[in-house]
């Protein structure tokens, strides 16, 4: 590790730890909530998709769920899970629990933000800040889960609420809200 690599290291530990790993328990929280919300839906809304769109729900749901995989096993190369593309809602349910175990990996992952990582993809070998993977993770879960609210939405189906998994929700649900 540089000097500058321990002392951003030295600094995200004594100041950004906390933010973080809030995020990161957000993360899963609001994925947790996506899961549970579609689970209670019937097998046939997996299939919605957005006009002019082929993505279905649970072609989403597996998407982001496979991304955090990767994300996970860039970071802590602890080894990437096939996933499958859910078709009821028992495959669902056990989706979110693998979503689950990704979304702890990404979480202690971030616990070492600095440096970077390696990997393969489509036969270049691609290097990236972990910073970055980390952010993208983040930023990623919350573009798909926007993207399946506003499917259910186009169907006029209420099933996502936004509004209940802002981090606004997640302070009260953490007990440090108003």
């Amino acid at each position: 590790m540089t000097p500058l690599q321990y002392f951003k290291q030295l600094l995200y530990s004594l100041f950004m730890d906390g933010i973080t790993d809030r995020l990161f328990r957000h993360l899963a929280w609001a994925n947790a909530y996506v899961f549970d919300q579609i689970a209670n839906q019937s097998d046939a809304s997996l299939k919605l998709t957005a006009p002019n769109d082929d993505w279905s729900v649970g072609a989403i749901l597996e998407h982001l769920t496979a991304a955090a995989a990767r994300y996970a096993n860039r970071l802590d190369n602890n080894g990437d899970t096939p996933t499958e593309v859910p078709t009821t809602s028992a495959e669902v349910k056990a989706l979110k629990e693998l979503s689950a175990t990704f979304d702890a990996r990404l979480r202690e992952a971030a616990k070492s933000p600095v440096g970077f990582v390696e990997f393969q993809l489509e036969g270049r070998t691609i290097r990236r800040n972990r910073e970055t993977i980390l952010a993208q993770t983040i930023h990623h879960a919350t573009e798909h889960r926007a993207q399946i609210a506003g499917i259910f939405a186009n169907h006029g189906m209420k099933v996502i609420d936004l509004d209940a998994i802002d981090l606004w929700s997640f302070a009260n649900y953490e007990g440090v809200g108003d």
